[in-house]
């Protein structure tokens, strides 16, 4: 008996037992799309995040409000002049003011950009005339720089000048999204039209060009005015934000360095605290993401390899039925002059046919599941090749090792009983 008699005999097994085989294979499916569609998705938020944090190069970095959780006594106790203990609050907890962003920016002489921002409330809802937006906008307040920082683009009329951020008038910039949906998709139209954000009117000065929205980060989906502005419609601002663009990448620690330093002056702390503010590098925020995503992506992992513990077991039970099943036919091919060989060769490439089945199958199914959440996202068509490759050696391995003792007791068979087996 060849190699190849030995496989043919075990496809027509497993095309004979089509009930039994489909529930295998459909088990063995199940399990390698779970793993194939969760790491599918997981590439494809990969790359959204990527896309959404690229707001600023490689060669940019933000100073943003250090925030902390202190348990117990939030002050300082030092002696008073009499001998007594008074009170003195924290430098740690201070926000960083509009003061504190102005002497930055003025101060900070590294070869670079400078922007000052700060946010402002989310989910308004944008009209003109009888037009209105979804109440999903979101409203930022910046300077003259915060474009040239934050990777915007100006598609038609101006960007601010320092006159406009000075006077904090209610002036602003749309979002493509946002003056598409306004003017019927001819942005430009939008250039000095009178807009409500909520009740407010706005005078347009200009619209952005596309970012690339994402799910992650609708970056099209958004109203830029001046921080003056924000600050004078906000009850609750929250702390500014210092964006740099440095001028040469190779300088980017040097940059950070040199900002540490006059910022920690500026906030007025001593040697000895702790800095109360945090740099971040333009691209840690989406590196510390893609981390999480990682962990999420091992237990999806986790989760199927026990899936295919389960299939294999169940492989295994099904490959021990068919050779109590097959017991006269196991007899017979010794009779005729089949090796113990032979008969172990049947049934792993039977086990091995069954488990690569459920793979091909898993397979396709995880990768179209997964780009549904592609397609969400906005991103290409991904196809995660190492973990396909992965889990297709997984199966074959999850199949031999299935069948690995059914088809010893096979072989191991007497055939003078086998052929007396009823």
């Amino acid at each position: 008996m060849t190699l190849l008699d030995s496989f043919t005999l075990a496809f027509q097994t497993v095309r004979s037992n089509k009930l039994r085989s489909g529930i295998t294979i459909a088990i063995i499916a199940f399990g390698i799309m779970a793993l194939i569609g969760i790491i599918t998705a997981i590439d494809a938020m990969n790359g959204s995040l990527r896309s959404s944090f690229s707001t600023m190069g490689a060669n940019g970095f933000t100073i943003a409000f250090k925030e902390r959780i202190r348990f117990g006594n939030n002050n300082q106790s030092v002696k008073s002049k009499k001998g007594g203990r008074r009170q003195k609050k924290s430098n740690l907890d201070k926000p960083i003011s509009m003061t504190d962003a102005e002497l930055f920016k003025a101060n900070y002489h590294y070869p670079s950009t400078v922007s000052i921002s700060l946010s402002g409330r989310g989910g308004n809802e944008i009209h003109y005339g009888d037009k209105k937006t979804n109440p999903n906008v979101r409203i930022n307040g910046g300077d003259e720089n915060y474009l040239k920082v934050n990777g915007f683009e100006i598609g038609s009329g101006r960007n601010f000048s320092a006159a406009d951020v000075s006077s904090g008038q209610n002036i602003c910039l749309l979002g493509i999204d946002v003056a598409n949906k306004l003017f019927n998709n001819i942005p430009e139209r939008a250039v000095d039209k009178m807009v409500r954000v909520g009740n407010r009117p706005y005078r347009v000065i200009g619209v952005l060009k596309s970012k690339g929205t994402s799910a992650m980060m609708r970056a099209d989906n958004i109203v830029i005015t001046t921080y003056n502005n924000v600050r004078h419609i906000s009850n609750n601002a929250s702390s500014y934000v210092i964006g740099v663009l440095l001028n040469d990448i190779q300088h980017v620690n040097g940059g950070v360095n040199e900002a540490m330093a006059t910022f920690r002056a500026i906030r007025k702390l001593h040697p000895t605290e702790d800095d109360n503010f945090v740099i971040e590098k333009s691209d840690k925020l989406a590196e510390q993401f893609i981390s999480l995503l990682s962990v999420i992506q091992a237990a999806a992992g986790g989760i199927g390899l026990i899936t295919l513990i389960g299939a294999a077991i169940g492989l295994m039970n099904i490959m021990l039925v068919a050779v109590s099943e097959r017991t006269r036919e196991v007899g017979l091919i010794k009779a005729i002059g089949g090796k113990r060989k032979n008969i172990r060769l049947q049934f792993l490439f039977e086990s091995t046919i069954i488990s690569l089945m459920g793979a091909i199958c898993g397979i396709i199914l995880g990768v179209l599941i997964g780009n549904v959440v592609a397609l969400f996202l906005g991103t290409g068509f991904v196809v995660p090749w190492g973990w396909v490759a992965t889990g297709i050696a997984i199966c074959t391995a999850v199949g031999l090792l299935a069948g690995l003792w059914p088809a010893i007791k096979a072989s191991r068979l007497n055939p003078i009983n086998a052929l007396r087996y009823e």
